[in-house]
């Protein structure tokens, strides 16, 4: 499997009204087959309206100067946890271990303040098993997602 190269050049920036074609085309590139599979709408306002969820959060991944990617997290302080709203990387820059390391960093910042990371993948979204591999487990399930935690060891005591 590919990796992130040395000579990946790396970086978030916030995204901007500007960005919006882009994220609607990378959101039905990336999520429209898992939507269709799941019975979840797929239409353009769909597909807007949750770009448009928690904008202020969202972040263009850019690989040496190219948009790659969304990355969205938000904090929710009343569970002292971070909630990854959305993730998704273009295909030309999938298997390079960007959404292990995003993801990654965002756990280790969470665990280093004693928080918890918290998603939801649709059923059927391969991305399951990343999350799996990264520490999360299934706490609850509906019909078309599986709601994850991914939670700091706790110390010498019950868990």
């Amino acid at each position: 499997m590919a990796d992130i190269r040395e000579d990946h050049q790396i970086k978030l920036r916030k995204a901007g009204e500007q960005d919006v074609p882009f994220l609607l085309a990378l959101r039905e590139l990336t999520m429209t087959p898992y939507l269709e599979k799941a019975g979840a709408p797929t239409d353009q306002v769909s597909h807007l309206s949750r770009i448009q969820y928690h904008f202020d959060a969202a972040q263009i991944l850019e690989v040496n100067g190219q948009d790659a990617g969304l990355f969205k997290a938000i904090y929710q302080p009343e569970q002292r946890q971070w909630y990854l709203c959305q993730i998704q990387i273009h295909p030309q820059f999938q298997n390079l271990n960007l959404g292990k390391k995003l993801i990654g960093d965002l756990i280790a910042r969470a665990f280093a303040n004693h928080e918890s990371v918290a998603l939801s993948v649709l059923k059927g979204n391969p991305a399951k098993r990343l999350y799996e591999k990264l520490g999360f487990r299934c706490i609850s399930e509906s019909e078309i997602e599986f709601n994850l935690l991914c939670q700091p060891e706790r110390q010498g005591g019950d868990s």
